[in-house]
């Protein structure tokens, strides 16, 4: 065992004192150690129920014969954080929480881990750290939010972003305003819909380093109590057959977890975290995957901000193991990865069914036969961008405009609710990137307003940052190489024609070659907007989108 380096022969003797000191026995201290990685707090809504799932799998653990030693990891709420400086941390946090676990089980010499998140990049994040010291894992999440009740109809968070629109346009009242910011969000757990955060939950499943359940069990269930008890016991079996991430978590399994992102319709912030969690997982990846893998995949789940089911209706509806099941019918999953289980996806999808087709629909009939995601090219987008087509209106799926120029979401937003949008606009918001945000901020506010405001069928909106999975409607992210590398959409001027052709995966700044080349000797980039702290250094070490946005 690794923990054997802290806690076996005469020269460890003061390694067992300070264990002691912690007060742990020398029965405990005979057991495989299993690290305990929490993300709780008091802040985020998806963390807040962490401490009871801790005890679940301390109690797993135990059962199983280990001894389970709880330390923390950080947390940013994106939701809280949405629409000022504070989203400018979201993604940069996944590093500092990667390497977190790194740091924690290298100094102490766990035998496994047990890692509990929940959120956009605490998912990622934390498996990025497990992959890159490489013990048996196991991940448990805290589960989803119920949807909430307004007027009737399924409420989510993006109903309150878009109430927010709703009434700058004058549709709704004030007194409706605070209605929905009411009744939206009305238990703990991560956000009710498709959106980033369950996206990355219910991908964990398909990686394998998840149980079946993960992704779909509501927070507020017991089963979610009785599913981390499992991880708990589950990690002990992993250890026992020394079953590490990599073993479980290598190129198959990602192109796995790329084929139900397109069937599920998951967040594009996925795309970001599957490229991340490649690269710590020593796997290529490349975005032209992406539309190889759509092309093929039957796009069979709708739901928040594509259509109008939540987690809990997937959950009901059998899961992602139903999920799995039905996609297996064209054979397009490898089912023979080993999973979290210690068995394979088939093994654990053998009992599987399909509960209710309104949620999941039979490949042979889907919402569409292509998969939920694109990645556009062209000279705007060298090197890739990236949208959620399966939210995207038809009327928006070929879209001619002219550009509106931003250099921040400040100033995006500003114009957008003081009426300075119009209908056939294109919104371009730029240095936003990973390194000119820095930090490549959501966006959900700019695209929550257009949405609200009515304008999603007629307004597109461009981007080298990143949307919250909550984003509906003709938002075109991830924009590679982004402005403040050089990249073309930092020549882009005000009213220049932008064409976008999602059918075709195409996005054109239509200026001549020649325009370009004289606009590129007079370019300069903007002054980094940060210059001191931890954003200064990430803006320094960051890769570009395409890449996932890992540290260099």
């Amino acid at each position: 065992m690794k923990s054997d380096l802290i806690k076996n022969g005469v020269d460890r003797a003061p390694h067992r004192s300070l264990l002691k000191a912690a007060g742990f026995s020398d029965e405990e201290l005979k057991r495989p150690l299993i690290g305990v990685v929490s993300s709780q707090n008091d802040i985020i809504p998806g963390h807040i129920n962490l401490d009871k799932i801790t005890e679940a799998v301390k109690k797993g653990v135990l059962m199983a014969g280990g001894t389970p030693i709880v330390f923390p990891v950080i947390g940013v709420c994106d939701g809280i954080a949405m629409g000022h400086e504070g989203m400018k941390y979201s993604l940069a946090t996944r590093e500092i929480i990667a390497d977190s676990v790194e740091c924690m089980v290298k100094a102490h010499c766990f035998d496994g881990l047990v890692i509990i998140p929940n959120c956009d990049k605490i998912v990622p994040g934390v498996i990025m750290g497990a992959l890159r010291v490489n013990v048996p894992t196991v991940l448990v999440s805290g589960g989803a939010m119920l949807s909430g009740k307004v007027n009737g109809e399924a409420a989510s968070l993006s109903t309150v972003f878009e109430a927010v629109g709703g009434y700058t346009a004058n549709k709704i009242s004030l007194e409706e305003l605070k209605d929905i910011e009411n009744k939206s969000c009305p238990t703990c757990g991560s956000c009710s819909g498709m959106f980033t955060a369950n996206s990355m939950n219910c991908l964990s499943e398909v990686l394998g380093i998840a149980l079946p359940g993960n992704g779909t069990i509501p927070a507020v269930y017991s089963e979610r109590i009785i599913l981390a008890k499992h991880a708990g016991m589950s990690v002990m079996k992993l250890v026992e057959k020394d079953i590490k991430p990599r073993d479980i978590i290598n190129e198959k399994s990602i192109r796995n977890a790329l084929t139900v992102d397109m069937a599920l319709g998951c967040s594009t912030n996925s795309v970001l975290h599957l490229a991340a969690i490649a690269n710590e997982a020593k796997v290529e990846f490349n975005l032209d995957m992406i539309n190889e893998i759509s092309n093929s995949t039957p796009n069979i789940c709708k739901l928040s901000p594509a259509g109008k089911h939540h987690i809990e209706d997937l959950y009901r509806a059998g899961g992602i193991s139903a999920v799995i099941k039905e996609l297996s019918k064209l054979n397009l999953l490898d089912l023979n990865c080993i999973t979290a289980t210690s068995r394979t996806h088939a093994a654990n999808i053998k009992n599987a069914k399909v509960l209710d087709r309104s949620v999941i629909k039979e490949v042979e009939e889907p919402y569409s036969n292509y998969g939920g995601l694109a990645v556009l090219r062209g000279n705007l987008a060298l090197d890739g961008a990236v949208v959620k087509k399966s939210a995207v209106l038809k009327e928006m799926y070929v879209h001619q405009g002219p550009a509106r120029v931003f250099n921040s979401e400040e100033d995006a937003i500003k114009a957008i609710y003081e009426k300075k949008i119009n209908k056939g606009d294109v919104v371009v918001i730029r240095y936003e990137g990973p390194k000119g945000g820095p930090g490549m901020r959501e966006m959900l506010s700019p695209t929550s307003a257009i949405a609200g405001m009515g304008l999603d069928k007629y307004v597109a909106l461009i981007t080298d940052g990143r949307f919250s999975g909550a984003t509906k409607g003709a938002s075109i992210g991830h924009v590679s190489p982004e402005a403040a590398e050089g990249g073309i959409i930092a020549l882009v001027e005000e009213g220049d024609i932008i064409s976008i052709n999602i059918n075709e995966c195409k996005l054109e700044l239509l200026v001549s070659e020649e325009e370009l080349n004289v606009r590129r000797k007079s370019f300069k980039p903007l002054e980094p907007k940060i210059k001191e702290g931890y954003l200064a250094r990430y803006s320094r070490l960051v890769s570009s989108a395409n890449f996932g946005a890992v540290l260099k």
